[in-house]
């Protein structure tokens, strides 16, 4: 009898030696401490893992509370269909925030504390707060699909009787910490640059989250459409890149107000390290996302919808990480490069988001039925997939 190996493709080759350097780094990290794994120090303590892991991972998963809200908030029943896979994707992007931070903690062990240590006062406790329940809304938004697979009527229709509900504590709950999180850096007005520094973060933050959730949605389903030969549903992911433009084009505003506001001419004109970087953050993430978003041509196209929203996404980034650490190099002269090990932690987290989406995918109803397929279930037939004919 012959044993069929998979192929190993590029991509899985890849995926396994990050997922091999990773369990490196993460033995490394555990069993020597945050000094052996990483380059933070007492003057930078908060490096790639904050800034991307956990700044960049909540902002991410943005997408599970945008279209749950246009669904069901806002009644726009043609975005029921990625509903599924969104909230996918914000489950899973929550989930492995926690493992960031995990990581990151020094005393990872009490990442429990919040619950009963209250400090109501905390910006960081009233973060950590929202991401727990937050993360507990999505687990039970998800919870249907794992019903329908099992075949669970009873607890589905629990659910689906609290979906109003928990739709609107998850809004409530998302729009809290995305800006809280600019929040943070509110309370170091002398450590943080004066380009990114303004009262006006936390609406930076959050509209900068509602604008990449729907990238995300996007490349979540031009991703998924390539790996499960789906047919994408352009008409949709069209609407959500307007979502995306208008977003970015109030963000834009409030930036400029900020510009002028906090008479930042000399720092955006100093041709310095940190004006450069504004000014790629503000290229890739905002300006030209709206040119290309704003195009009728590129909506319309999968590739050019596509690479539009991978640019918003990049530029989401990178506004994570200049606030988070460019824009405070300069007072803490700490010199701050992430070491091979964080990065390789960080590529494992990623790593592990998309192998996990794809096992959820592949075995849960995550995707609507092909347009073929509909057809037929609405004229009362059920589809039974070729395989499971001959399973036997």
């Amino acid at each position: 009898m012959k044993i069929k190996v998979p192929k190993l493709t590029f991509w899985g080759f890849v995926f396994w030696i990050i997922v091999a350097l990773g369990i490196y780094s993460t033995i490394l990290r555990f069993t020597k401490g945050l000094g052996a794994a990483t380059n933070l120090s007492d003057n930078f303590p908060w490096g790639l893992w904050i800034g991307f892991d956990v700044l960049c991972g909540v902002g991410l998963a943005a997408g599970g509370f945008v279209i749950a809200a246009a669904v069901y908030i806002f009644n726009l029943e043609e975005y029921k269909s990625i509903l599924p896979s969104a909230i996918l994707t914000a489950f899973l992007g929550y989930l492995l925030v926690i493992v960031a931070l995990l990581y990151d903690l020094g005393k990872p062990w009490n990442i429990w504390h919040p619950i009963i240590m209250w400090n109501p006062e905390s910006v960081m406790f009233e973060v950590a707060w929202c991401v727990m329940l937050y993360t507990t809304v999505l687990a039970l938004e998800f919870s249907p699909m794992l019903f329908q697979k099992l075949r669970l009527e009873k607890p589905q229709k629990i659910i689906k009787s609290l979906t109003i509900p928990l739709v609107v504590a998850g809004v409530i709950l998302s729009t809290l910490h995305q800006s809280s999180l600019g929040s943070l850096y509110l309370i170091v007005p002398e450590k943080l640059h004066p380009i990114w520094y303004s009262s006006n973060l936390p609406y930076l933050f959050f509209l900068s989250a509602v604008a990449v959730g729907p990238a995300m949605v996007t490349i979540e389903s031009y991703l998924s459409s390539r790996a499960f030969k789906r047919e994408i549903e352009i008409h949709i992911l069209a609407k959500l890149a307007k979502v995306t433009a208008v977003a970015l084009m109030v963000y834009f505003v409030l930036k400029v107000e900020d510009i002028v506001n906090y008479k930042l001419f000399p720092h955006i004109f100093s041709l310095g390290y940190e004006s450069l970087m504004f000014w790629l953050e503000l290229a890739i993430g905002v300006i030209v996302p709206i040119a290309l978003l704003t195009n009728s041509k590129i909506r319309g196209s999968k590739k050019g919808l596509f690479v539009a929203q991978l640019i918003t996404v990049l530029g989401f980034i990178l506004n994570r990480l200049n606030v988070s650490i460019t824009g405070l190099e300069n007072y803490t002269q700490a010199g701050y490069f992430p070491k091979w090990t964080e990065i390789s932690v960080t590529l494992f987290i990623v790593a592990l988001g998309f192998a996990a989406f794809r096992l959820i995918a592949k075995h849960l109803p995550v995707f609507p039925p092909e347009v073929e397929e509909r057809k037929i279930i609405a004229e009362g037939f059920e589809v039974i997939p070729i395989r499971e004919v001959f399973k036997d």
